[in-house]
């Protein structure tokens, strides 16, 4: 069950708000086949959820060449800004529910990615006047799956973590909320592994959660 009149929402950026799950997909696979590697669902499963860092110390691990995830972090991002350039679209829902919540009650983007690509990814994506607040992980002093993305989004909100709830598409992302004492809605972008929540929903149109949204 979620709070009635929550303090404030927090929403994770990638593959949650916006679309942009898909080109950090098509990114590594791109870095992959550049090193002659194949990359299916079991690499990306690695990769979601995680910092730009780990996601590339990872890689360096899978690609043999451990102790060179620094070039490998900068041909990635280099490749998935150049695709979020070209434009990206917010997730079905994602729109009409922020629009609804936008001023009932304060709201936040938390994300395990650097507050320079929040900006950008935020700016194509016709979402940007929406958020103010904003939280990266080059802003905190861990990211996600510890909790202080979060506190930080919240505290930026003058909120109480336990009155508040977080949106999240990763069990990662799931669990840095959690930590943080809040209430989690769920809407899984992959269905490994699964996502302890409050409330799980395909969608950010789903009904329910609509409904929820317009009842604050």
């Amino acid at each position: 069950m979620l709070p009635p009149t929550p303090r404030a929402l927090v929403f994770d950026l990638d593959g949650l708000l916006v679309d942009t799950e898909s080109k950090w997909t098509i990114a590594e696979q791109t870095l992959f086949a550049r090193h002659g590697r194949p990359y299916g669902p079991a690499e990306k499963a690695l990769m979601i959820g995680r910092t730009v860092e780990s996601s590339a110390r990872e890689m360096a691990r899978l690609l043999d060449r451990e102790g060179e995830h620094e070039p490998i972090m900068d041909e990635l991002v280099a490749e998935v800004d150049a695709l979020i350039l070209a434009g990206v679209s917010p997730m079905p829902g994602a729109e009409t529910l922020v629009s609804i919540l936008s001023g009932r009650l304060p709201i936040a983007v938390a994300s395990n990615s650097s507050r320079a690509y929040v900006d950008l990814v935020l700016a194509h994506s016709g979402l940007d006047s929406f958020f103010p607040v904003r939280v990266g992980v080059d802003e905190v002093a861990r990211g996600k799956p510890s909790p202080d993305p979060y506190l930080r989004a919240c505290s930026l909100l003058g909120a109480e973590p336990a009155l508040s709830v977080a949106f999240e598409d990763t069990a990662l992302g799931a669990r840095s909320a959690i930590a943080a004492g809040m209430r989690v809605v769920g809407v899984p972008s992959m269905p490994d592994p699964p996502m302890v929540c409050d409330l799980l929903v395909a969608s950010l149109d789903d009904p329910a959660l609509l409904a929820w949204a317009s009842s604050i």
